[in-house]
């Protein structure tokens, strides 16, 4: 079966839609197309819904998705390993991502590593906790970084601490206080991110006790904070993603004050993939974390 069929058909899935994988695969939609019905007849299986508004899984499809991504994986470590032993290094390493850590860290340690692996190319998958072990769990990344929450099925290699801060609007009661007591969130609407299951906080209320008026929900700190500083709520944000967003609201320390750990997630240290191995060896190195 030739990967190019097996590469149009997750390209698909990635971008959602024919365009959009023939424009990253640098082939015309038609081409696409015809890999991905050559697929279909080699295995005697519909994989793909297509229509107007773009493509999606079929039962069968999403059955084998995992599988082929595997497949292609397997093929790419062939290649990696073949190119070390031969004194170089190519291949593709696929890292999902908190948005608060792809905007901050992952960039420096990239530009470290990019300067000893130019020829491994670099794909960031910015999502939330329950999307990145969803990538995880079908091989469609080789690691994650993310925040500690139970349950974490994966191998964990903590990196570091970042304080959690209130985000209240200029006209709060508390705006100019010198912190937030975590009490006060159930006196306020609460805009909570990821969708309102986001671990890390759920967690930390539940540890004081507190019962928020959820009123909103978001993806994200910059829509949260956004929503914030049109005074329709208050949140509980990581300090690392609020960094870049000043101006017409207070971030605030908690009260007591707390910490979330952020950190590394694996679905295996032993079946890393050689460029994943390196780049864990540059990420650890950046947090001063010694290798095991």
């Amino acid at each position: 079966m030739e990967n190019s069929k097996l590469k149009a058909f997750i390209e698909c899935i990635n971008k959602g839609s024919v365009t959009a994988a023939a424009d990253s695969l640098g082939y015309t939609p038609s081409a696409v197309s015809q890999l991905l019905s050559s697929l279909e007849r080699e295995l005697g299986l519909k994989l793909l819904n297509r229509s107007q508004k773009g493509v999606s899984l079929t039962s069968e499809g999403k059955e084998l998705e995992p599988v082929i991504r595997k497949c292609l994986a397997d093929e790419d470590e062939i290649m990696q390993l073949a190119a070390d032993l031969k004194g170089m290094s190519v291949g593709t390493l696929t890292i999902a991502s908190y948005p608060s850590a792809a905007i901050t860290w992952l960039p420096r340690i990239i530009r470290h590593f990019k300067k000893d692996y130019p020829g491994i190319n670099i794909n960031i998958v910015e999502n939330i906790r329950s999307d990145i072990f969803e990538h995880l769990e079908n091989n469609a990344a080789d690691m994650a970084i993310l925040a500690y929450s139970e349950p974490m099925p994966y191998e964990w290699i903590p990196l570091t601490q970042v304080e959690m801060i209130a985000a209240v609007s200029e006209d709060n009661p508390y705006a100019r206080s010198e912190s937030f007591p975590i009490k006060q969130f159930e006196n306020y609407d609460f805009i909570m991110g990821s969708w309102g299951d986001e671990r890390e906080i759920i967690e930390i209320l539940d540890k004081h006790d507190v019962k928020p008026n959820v009123k909103y929900t978001t993806y994200d700190i910059p829509v949260t904070i956004a929503l914030v500083r049109m005074g329709l709520g208050v949140s509980m944000v990581n300090a690392l993603g609020a960094q870049y967003w000043t101006g017409h609201y207070s971030k605030l320390p908690l009260e007591p004050r707390e910490f979330i750990t952020f950190g590394i997630a694996i679905p295996s240290r032993k079946r890393l993939s050689k460029a994943a191995e390196k780049f864990l060896a540059y990420a650890m190195e950046e947090f001063n974390i010694k290798k095991e």
